[in-house]
C-alpha cells in the first residue's frame, strides 16, 4: 500500500487545498497519471500519481484544506492481494443479523369533526354571513345597519360611506345609492376634463363593474410591485484567489516596499527583434519578446548585486549562490510565478524558450511542483497588458521584484535634438530592511545600461 500525500508547492506554502478527486476509490490509476487538483497560493495544478494500482482509500474530501505531507489517500499496488486474501479458517462467520421486524401499522388518523351549523340570525332564518372585518369607515357609516353588498361595494371600489346619500328605510345606503353616487362621481370627472363649466346630471345610470367579483370568491389580490433587481452578486473567492490575498497581505506586513522607476532606451533591441523576428519565429516556433533580454540583462546585473538576490532569515541575510528567476505568469482566475534555473547560465535563446514552455504549461495547468519553489529573484511584465509602469509587490521570501512596462515610441532629446527612440519604464520593488534605495537604483542603472548598450546578437 503507498501512502500519497499534500506535496510541497513551494518554500513558503505550509498547507495546500485539494479541489477535486480525478479518480474515484476502486478505480485503478496508471503511475504519473493525474490523481488530483490541489490549489495554493503559488499553484493550482494536477498531482499525477506516485505508483501504479488502485485507489483503496480517500483520506481527505474535496475543499478540504491539509497541512504539506499529509497523507490524502492509499494507493494498492497492481497485484491487489490484499484484497483478495481469504479470512483465517480460525475465524468463524459472523452470525446473520436478524430480519429487522416488520413495521407496526399505521395509526389511521381520525375523521375531523363536523363543523356545527351556522347560528341563526334572531331577524330571521339566514344565517350570519363570515366576513372579513368591516373597515374603520364602515363602523362610522351613517344612520342604518348596511348590508353586506353594500359592505362589499363600498370596499372594491374604495367608496367613503359618509358622502354618500342613503334613500332607504331609516336613511340606510342601498346599492342604488352606490351606483348612483359613482355614477355622478364619474360624470363630474369627465365633464371637467372636457369643459369648463360640469355638465348636468341625468337620470343615473347603473354602473356595472368591468370584472365583477363572484360573491364566494375571496377579494382579488393586491398587485405588488416590481422587485427591484439586486445592486450586488455575492460570490465567494476561489482557493487560489484566497491565497494570492493572503500571500500578498504577508508580504506587505513582512517587507518595507519601496519601488524606484528607472526610464530605459530600448532602440537598439527593438530594431534587433524587427530583424529576426521572422526567422527567429521559423526557427524556434516561437515569437521573440522583450521579456528574456530583461531577464538575461537583470541576471547580469544580479552577479554585481548579488543582495538582490538574497533573503532575510529572521536577523541573519542568507545570499544565493543560484540566480533563479521567477517569472510571473497571468492565469484566467489568478497569478502563479514559475522559476527558470540557473537563469544566469542561459542565453537569449533559452531563456525564451523557458519562459513559453513554462507560461504554456501553466496555463493548462502542467507545472511541477519543484517549477514554483527556489525562486531568488522575480519579473513581472505587467508591459504585455499595456501598463507603463507600477509599483509590484515583492514575491516572499525574496527581497525584490523587477517589473517591466510597454515598450513604446516616444519622442526623446537625443544630442540637443528631438528622435524618436522606443522607451520602456523598470519598476524595481526592494525590501528597504536591506536594500538601501542608493543600491537599487545601482542595480537598476546596471540593467538599463546593459539594455539601452545591446551588442550580442541573438541568432
Amino acid at each position: 500500500m503507498t501512502d500519497v500525500v499534500m506535496p510541497q508547492m513551494g518554500e513558503s506554502i505550509v498547507e495546500g487545498t485539494l479541489t477535486k478527486w480525478l479518480k474515484k476509490p476502486g478505480e485503478h490509476v496508471d503511475r504519473d497519471e493525474p490523481l488530483f487538483e490541489i490549489s495554493t497560493d503559488k499553484v493550482d495544478t494536477e498531482i499525477p500519481s506516485p505508483t501504479a494500482g488502485v485507489l483503496k482509500e480517500v483520506l481527505v474530501e474535496e475543499g478540504k484544506t491539509v497541512a504539506i505531507s499529509t497523507v490524502v489517500g492509499r494507493i494498492e499496488d497492481g497485484s491487489g492481494n490484499g484484497a483478495s486474501a481469504p479470512a483465517p479458517a480460525a475465524v468463524k462467520a459472523a452470525p446473520a443479523p436478524p430480519p429487522p421486524p416488520a413495521p407496526a401499522p399505521i395509526a389511521k388518523a381520525p375523521e375531523p369533526e363536523p363543523l356545527p351549523e351556522p347560528i341563526a340570525h334572531s331577524a330571521g332564518p339566514y344565517p350570519i354571513p363570515v366576513e372579513e372585518p368591516a373597515p374603520a369607515m364602515e363602523a362610522e357609516s351613517p344612520a342604518g345597519p348596511l348590508s353586506p353588498l353594500v359592505r362589499k361595494m363600498a370596499r372594491e371600489y374604495g367608496i367613503d360611506l359618509k358622502q354618500v346619500r342613503g334613500t332607504g328605510a331609516g336613511g340606510r345606503i342601498t346599492k342604488q345609492d352606490l351606483e348612483a353616487y359613482m355614477s355622478a362621481q364619474g360624470a363630474r370627472t369627465m365633464a371637467q376634463a372636457t369643459a369648463p363649466a360640469p355638465a348636468p346630471v341625468t337620470t343615473p345610470t347603473v354602473y356595472t363593474p368591468a370584472i365583477p367579483a363572484a360573491p364566494a370568491a375571496p377579494p382579488a389580490p393586491a398587485i405588488m410591485p416590481r422587485a427591484e433587481a439586486p445592486r450586488a452578486k455575492v460570490e465567494p473567492m476561489s482557493v487560489m484567489r484566497q491565497r494570492i490575498a493572503e500571500h500578498m497581505v504577508m508580504s506587505k506586513r513582512t517587507s518595507a516596499h519601496v519601488t524606484t522607476v528607472h526610464k530605459t532606451d530600448m532602440t537598439k533591441i527593438a530594431k534587433m527583434r524587427e530583424r529576426n523576428k521572422a526567422e527567429f519565429q521559423a526557427r524556434y516556433g516561437y515569437s521573440l519578446t522583450f521579456l528574456p533580454f530583461v531577464a538575461k540583462a537583470a541576471a547580469e546585473a544580479i552577479r554585481h548585486f548579488p543582495i538582490v538576490n538574497a533573503s532575510i532569515e529572521g536577523t541573519n541575510i542568507i545570499y544565493h549562490n543560484e540566480i533563479n528567476i521567477g517569472i510571473a505568469v497571468a492565469l484566467e482566475n489568478g497569478l502563479i510565478v514559475p522559476v527558470i534555473r540557473n537563469a544566469d547560465e542561459k542565453n537569449v535563446v533559452g531563456l525564451q524558450r523557458a519562459i513559453v514552455d513554462l507560461s504554456t504549461r501553466a496555463r493548462s495547468r502542467q507545472l511541477k511542483p519543484d517549477e514554483v519553489q527556489g525562486g531568488t529573484f522575480s519579473i513581472t511584465n505587467f508591459g504585455s497588458f499595456g501598463s507603463v509602469f507600477a509599483t509590484p509587490v515583492i514575491n516572499q521570501p525574496q527581497v525584490a521584484i523587477l517589473g517591466v512596462g510597454a515598450v513604446e515610441k516616444q519622442p526623446v532629446v537625443v544630442d540637443d535634438a528631438i528622435a524618436i527612440r522606443s522607451i520602456a519604464y523598470l519598476a524595481l520593488t526592494f525590501d528597504h530592511r536591506l536594500i538601501d534605495g542608493a543600491l537599487a537604483d545601482q542595480f537598476t542603472g546596471k540593467v538599463k545600461s546593459i539594455l539601452e548598450n545591446w551588442s550580442e546578437e541573438v541568432l
